[in-house]
């Protein structure tokens, strides 16, 4: 491991969920603390408007979508 980590002030309540998760994983407090912090800051990274934007297929040019008129 690189380091250890102190989180102080954490709300009794708190402490209370993350024991009583970590008894329902089957895990010390501790280990439940790692996974929680892994799977938290592990996630992929969120794209941009401009990446889902330029990910999005060609599906025809903008006269297709304009109304009729009749």
């Amino acid at each position: 491991m690189a380091t250890n980590l102190i989180v102080r002030n954490v709300d009794e309540d708190i402490v209370k969920s993350l024991r009583e998760q970590a008894a329902r994983n089957g895990r010390s407090a501790e280990a439940e603390h790692r996974e929680i912090l892994k799977s938290a800051l592990k996630r992929p990274k969120k794209r941009t408007f401009n990446e889902i934007l330029a990910s999005m297929p060609n599906v025809g040019r903008d006269s297709d979508f304009n109304p009729r008129r009749e």
